[in-house]
């Protein structure tokens, strides 16, 4: 299954940038990506493991939980 690099803007608009066969490519591409992004920029650079372009999408287009750092 290859490695989906997509851009993200808001309200959720997803565009497709390119498809790597390797994790460490794929994360290399995101990375800069996101390096070259100013401190004000409010796109988004994100890769998503998946059979298709499709589940790819709908992978991204479900909404994350907040992260819970320690314990309450």
């Amino acid at each position: 299954m290859p490695y989906y690099i997509y851009e993200i803007e808001p309200p959720l608009i997803l565009t497709h940038l390119d498809t790597k066969g390797s994790y460490q490519a794929a994360r290399t591409r995101v990375r800069a990506l996101r390096a070259a992004l100013g401190a004000d920029a409010t796109t988004q650079y994100r890769m998503v493991f998946a059979h298709h372009e499709a589940e790819a999408e709908r992978l991204l287009s479900i909404p994350r939980d907040e992260r819970v750092i320690g314990e309450d």
